[in-house]
């Protein structure tokens, strides 16, 4: 467990950052983690001797529980640290440098505050059992299928599929990059900006990509792996994206919010002319907004694809709510039931007796006799009573700890973040851990709730844009943190692992995720620094994420009042969050009166959500996805149920696993990640001067 936990920790640490500058966001699949190390465990059981000392190497098979807490390893340092967004945007857009040592404690610090915050509220978000975490079943059914005596023929068709699709992603990612996106389309017209508009979408930032045929499992599978959701899912997926090419082309075309005057697809901060914005010319030596340079500026404009697409995040936020209360009432009733008075009492009671005592919180037995009359706990956590659980204190503590470092580093770093912002984000973060963690253990559904972070921060403090950095850093990141170490707590408990050696696993993966991401995210910047400040990046490198952080930090953080505040330019933003809590209730009126209409199908925040889907990145790869996720999730489901159920998941996890790796060695072989980059050379199918779907290059 040691070696292969802290080698893919190192593996997936390194490829999160690399994945982080990439044109699509891509996330290192969980399920491929899982894999790969069982596959080195077997090999390691196989190959160490067990006579001698080499007994204490092996002494028995590799089992599911050392599987498990690898994979809780390497997924928590598998992330790409959000601090690392705010030291990138520091150096890309305000020149500054941050020392490193404190840069390194601002990341454990940020990492932190959400394990403890999440941790102190696992009688709420993890032990009831409606907090099922649907999200993590698909992997805990691998684990199952994996130790069955008949995972032969499973192991036989991951290997065949790991490797053909290892060899294959050497064609689109680096020979042959029109595989990235085909478009017969631009092929026969490449001379029109429309069509590139429309039908482009290889290259970053490039177009909507309608029709396109993407051959790249790098993109095809970068958020979620289509193998995995359900197909009921897919479909509130599906009619967003269609809405979302419609409004996209409607909100450009009739010059909505001046869009004709910006790129299409752009995340960044423009002058009326179309003209990069200079965000440092309306800034202070103490980086706050002065307003006599900013008259001298004028006030930044978005492009009308990306004030779309921060709108109806706002929707689908502020829809979730309603549609909660309306569709699934009954399963939050109960969720919430921790809130009676008497819960709240009873969980009191047991913090200032029990949780407080750093190592030792109750005997089995006092345990199992505490919790034997409560019917609604999880009947996988009434079996990990035999293993002494983590303390309450322990959380308490790591939540202290890095709320007196991140204070620390607030200061010497010069954020303009003052102490009582900082205390103000830890408690957002508490209110919003209670909402959305309750939501993603029932649904499995995890929404970005970063704008309304955002907001909030830009109107408590005005003017402050690198503030606003910072308040997002320790509010928005500390939800998402919570949510990892409760899921990763919820696969221990499914696996039977101890407690204890999962929140170990966590925090040694976590750290040490931090380190590996820092050093990267330094490497990168220091040779792809032009790539990441252009508007459209390559298919190789991008600085969309970094650019839309300091775009929202400039636009919420500097200039809240002065854009988005009622009578403003972009103020239907911000009314988006009250239009939202009306969405889904003409759905579920309809619903109500004609039932056989099958509304209930339709997941109305998550459509609202997908309606500004393709507002960045590589977008020739959606036909694909959605094709494949019918194939798997309708065609094999329904016409040969045995083989989906023995084979679907495997073979996901083995396509990620394949391209993953080939796609770690050539950001360090040929695409430049820790030095010069070497692209393949010239030729029809790498059109490495102009877009590779051989559509017109638009010099916005």
């Amino acid at each position: 467990m040691a070696v292969i936990g802290l080698g893919l920790s190192a593996f997936g640490g390194v490829l999160a950052e690399i994945y982080y500058f990439k044109p699509q966001t891509v996330l290192v699949s969980t399920m491929f983690l899982a894999i790969i190390s069982y596959v080195a465990g077997l090999a390691m059981e196989t190959f160490i001797p067990r006579w001698g000392y080499f007994r204490y190497l092996n002494p028995f098979p590799f089992n599911k529980k050392e599987n498990a807490m690898i994979v809780i390893m390497a997924s928590a340092a598998a992330n790409s640290a959000l601090g690392t967004e705010v030291l990138a945007v520091q150096r890309l857009f305000y020149n500054i440098n941050p020392n490193p040592a404190a840069s390194i404690f601002l990341l454990f610090s940020s990492q932190m505050i959400g394990y403890g915050i999440g941790g102190l509220m696992r009688s709420i978000l993890l032990y009831p059992s409606k907090m099922l975490y649907p999200g993590v079943l698909p992997l805990i059914s691998m684990f199952d299928a994996l130790f069955d005596a008949g995972a032969k023929k499973k192991l036989r068709l991951f290997y065949i599929a790991f490797f053909a699709i290892f060899i294959w992603e050497l064609f689109p990612e680096w020979m042959f990059p029109l595989l990235t996106g085909f478009s017969v389309f631009c092929l026969a017209n490449p001379n029109s900006a429309d069509f590139t508009r429309v039908f482009g979408g290889s290259n970053g930032n490039e177009g909507l990509g309608l029709l396109s045929i993407c051959f790249d499992w790098q993109y095809i599978s970068g958020g979620v792996n289509p193998f995995a959701i359900p197909l009921q899912a897919q479909f509130s997926n599906f009619l967003g994206y269609i809405l979302c090419m419609a409004v996209f082309v409607a909100v450009y075309y009739k010059n909505i919010w001046s869009s004709l005057a910006f790129p299409f697809l752009s995340q960044e901060l423009f002058y009326a002319n179309g003209t990069l914005y200079n965000q440092t010319l309306i800034l202070n030596a103490n980086f706050e907004v002065d307003p006599t340079l900013l008259a001298e500026q004028g006030l930044p404009f978005y492009s009308g694809t990306w004030v779309t697409q921060l709108l109806v995040t706002n929707l689908g936020m502020a829809a979730t709510f309603t549609h909660l209360l309306l569709w699934n009432r009954d399963d939050m009733k109960a969720a919430w039931e921790w809130l009676a008075p008497s819960a709240l009492r009873k969980y009191r009671e047991n913090f200032t007796s029990e949780s407080l005592k750093f190592w030792k919180q109750g005997t089995t037995e006092e345990r199992e006799a505490e919790l034997a009359d409560n019917k609604d706990l999880d009947p996988h956590y009434r079996q990990m009573l035999k293993y002494p659980d983590a303390p309450n204190s322990w959380y308490a503590i790591t939540l202290v700890l890095s709320a007196i470092t991140a204070l620390v580093v607030i200061y010497k770093t010069n954020s303009t973040l003052p102490w009582w912002g900082f205390l103000v984000s830890l408690a957002l973060a508490t209110i919003s851990i209670l909402f959305f963690g309750t939501l993603y253990a029932i649904t499995g559904l995890q929404f970005i709730i970063q704008p309304f972070v955002q907001m909030i921060g830009g109107f408590i403090h005005p003017g402050k844009p690198m503030a606003n950095m910072y308040f997002v850093l320790f509010s928005y990141n500390s939800v998402n943190q919570a949510q990892l170490l409760l899921r990763d707590l919820k696969i221990a408990q499914y696996t039977k692992l101890a407690p204890r050696a999962a929140f170990t696993a966590q925090t040694i993966g976590t750290l040490l995720g931090c380190i590996l991401n820092f050093t990267l995210m330094n490497s990168i910047i220091d040779n792809q620094r032009e790539i990441l400040l252009s508007v459209e990046g390559t298919n190789i490198w991008s600085g969309q994420q970094p650019q839309q952080y300091n775009s929202q930090a400039i636009a919420w953080g500097g200039l809240a009042h002065e854009l988005f505040a009622n009578g403003k330019r972009y103020d239907w933003v911000a009314w988006a969050y009250v239009l939202g809590l009306i969405v889904p209730v003409p759905f579920w009126l309809v619903h109500k009166k004609y039932p056989s209409l099958r509304l209930d199908y339709l997941y109305t925040p998550v459509i609202c959500y997908y309606i500004g889907w393709l507002c960045v990145g590589i977008n020739s790869s959606i036909l694909s996805y959605f094709s494949i996720a019918w194939f798997s999730q309708w065609f094999l489901r329904t016409r040969y149920p045995k083989w989906f159920v023995k084979y679907n998941y495997i073979l996901g996890a083995a396509l990620d696993g394949g391209t993953q790796v080939m796609v770690f060695i050539l950001s360090f072989a040929v695409f430049g990640a820790a030095g010069n980059s070497h692209l393949f050379p010239q030729w029809w199918g790498a059109n490495q001067n102009g877009n590779y779907d051989r559509c017109l290059l638009i010099d916005d």
